[in-house]
């Protein structure tokens, strides 16, 4: 892997490290970029939804919702707030990688 280092700007300093990828979108979110690394298989769903957020908050995301949610289960779930959701998950996640606890 690759380790990715972002610079941004902070009010009270000259600039934070920031490590990492990070989505940024312009104000209208007409258009949106990653900075950083190519996110893996672990993080390109997030990333897909940071997309979806910035760029289409205020167009489609309440039309988008019920589908994301019948797509991914646990969306819009924190799922530290909701433990028989996460063991639901996980078991269903341990079946398909075929993973023996």
């Amino acid at each position: 892997g690759q380790r990715v280092q972002i610079m941004k700007k902070d009010p009270k300093k000259v600039g934070i490290l920031q490590f990492g990828t990070e989505v940024v979108a312009s104000a209208d979110g007409s258009i949106c970029g990653l900075l950083g690394a190519s996110p893996g298989a672990s993080t390109a769903v997030q990333v897909a939804l940071d997309v979806l957020t910035k760029c289409f908050a205020k167009t489609h995301m309440d039309k988008w919702q019920p589908k994301l949610k019948t797509m991914i289960e646990s969306y819009g779930t924190k799922l530290s707030d909701d433990p028989r959701l996460f063991a639901a998950i996980h078991k269903k996640t341990s079946v398909a990688l075929n993973i023996n606890e």
